[in-house]
């Protein structure tokens, strides 16, 4: 066997990088943040352009300033989402802040007065009867801010003189600002000419197109956390279980991911920790109490060993969620770790609150589901997608790996963050909750 040359080494690490670079960041300025590996990207930008069509069916689009990788979507429920300076994330008015500002911005002078941007938004508002916060209003100026301060940290706008935040200021503030139109004409990947309103983007978004179940399950593995079995169609689960290995290969020279396989699914790791929007476990009081929620849940629902379905086990992917349960756990987290860990005080004295952020971190890390449909049995699915299985070919059986009652759902990959207790050679005992667990729950 010939062993790569150390050019060969090189070559693939460059690739390797600018790979990851869009993954993490799919649109790259020459004079963004990112600025120092933009020569990478474009030193090898057919080779990234063709792995990444072949690998994932996302398209590359590379300029002499710019380099914007279109991600294709997973569909409802399953988007990046935006936050705020202060961590807040986007609300429905900041997303249609955004999307106003960037219908505008398309046709919009190369260099514009902010007062005239904001006049231009609320007027395409009123043509597109969308109804936005006053933003006459200080709340609704934060949010128009918060849009704009999205499309200034991809180089949309650039602030010449003066800050977009000036339109907080007392009796208004005044800014000149630089529109960089190429750019907020790629910013939305998806096919916005065919769409007819914001839900049929969104699916037609994460249809796969020819390369059908290969190519999701791909975008599967690469956009989220883990995949759980009953996620996938009939079809989907062929593909994955009869070609995973290959996959990891392949998935490992493209993006350095290593694959991580269970019965219950599949997950894809970066040693890195690079490739990641999500922090868990984290800073913060949201992150602390939703790692400390989930280990006591696993505590107290982990099911007997059901086995492997290889060997006549039976598949179990979740476990149901007691009503009430999460709510007991947090009150006696917030009683115990409260006051001593410094929570956010907001957070202590509106449980709600702190109750819908846990829940909905650990969903984004698919470590609880809300209970409902799966892909499995056609849940968001798109039109004309479903597909039969190749003739006598047999997939795993998920009609019951994941409860049906309830509202939430414990998933498998949960049991990554519960305790184990070792017992060293002195006569103490440590707790661990950040230990990688064995799957099953």
């Amino acid at each position: 066997m010939t062993l790569p040359s150390a050019h060969d080494v090189a070559l693939s690490a460059e690739r390797r990088s600018a790979a990851r670079l869009l993954l993490a960041h799919p649109l790259v300025t020459s004079d963004g943040p990112h600025a120092d590996l933009f020569p990478l990207v474009r030193r090898h930008a057919d080779w990234l352009g063709k792995r990444f069509q072949q690998v994932l069916g996302y398209r590359l689009l590379v300029d002499s300033s710019y380099a914007r990788l279109f991600k294709a979507g997973l569909g409802a429920g399953a988007g990046h989402q935006f936050v705020r300076s202060t961590g807040t994330p986007f609300s429905p008015h900041t997303y249609a802040c955004l999307a106003l500002a960037l219908s505008v911005l398309v046709t919009a002078p190369e260099q514009m007065l902010l007062s005239q941007l904001v006049a231009d938004v609320r007027a395409a508002a009123a043509d597109a009867d969308v109804e936005l916060e006053e933003t006459g209003r200080a709340a609704g100026k934060r949010t128009l801010v918060a849009a704009l301060r999205q499309l200034v940290e991809w180089g949309v706008l650039i602030e010449t003189h003066g800050h977009v935040g000036a339109i907080t200021a007392e009796g208004g503030g005044e800014a000149l600002i630089t529109v960089d139109r190429e750019l907020a004409r790629v910013v939305v990947a998806g096919p916005l000419a065919q769409s007819r309103d914001g839900a049929d983007l969104v699916r037609r978004a994460a249809d796969p197109g020819f390369g059908g179940p290969r190519t999701y399950v791909r975008r599967m593995l690469v956009e989220t956390p883990v995949v759980h079995l009953d996620e996938l169609t009939d079809p989907e689960r062929d593909w994955l279980r009869t070609r995973q290995r290959r996959e990891a290969q392949a998935f490992v020279e493209l993006l350095g991911l290593e694959t991580e396989i269970r019965a219950e699914g599949v997950a894809l790791v970066d040693p890195e920790e690079e490739l990641t929007d999500l922090r868990f476990p984290g800073t913060g009081t949201v992150a602390q109490a939703a790692l400390l929620l989930v280990e006591r849940l696993v505590e107290r629902l982990r099911p007997p060993d059901p086995g492997h379905p290889a060997t006549g086990g039976f598949l179990v992917v979740g476990v149901a969620v007691p009503d009430g349960l999460v709510d007991e756990v947090l009150a006696d987290l917030v009683a115990e770790y409260g006051e001593r860990s410094n929570w956010q005080r907001g957070y202590l004295e509106d449980p709600h609150a702190l109750r819908e952020a846990a829940l909905d971190l650990l969903a984004r890390m698919r470590l609880l589901a809300p209970a409902g449909p799966q892909r499995a049995e056609g849940e968001g699915l798109p039109e004309g997608y479903a597909e039969e299985l190749p003739e006598g070919r047999q997939v795993t059986n998920v009609g019951e790996a994941r409860p049906r009652g309830g509202d939430w759902v414990l998933l498998a990959a949960a049991a990554r963050y519960a305790t184990r207790v070792t017992m060293p050679t002195t006569s103490s005992v440590r707790k661990d909750a950040h230990t990688q667990q064995e799957l099953p729950l």
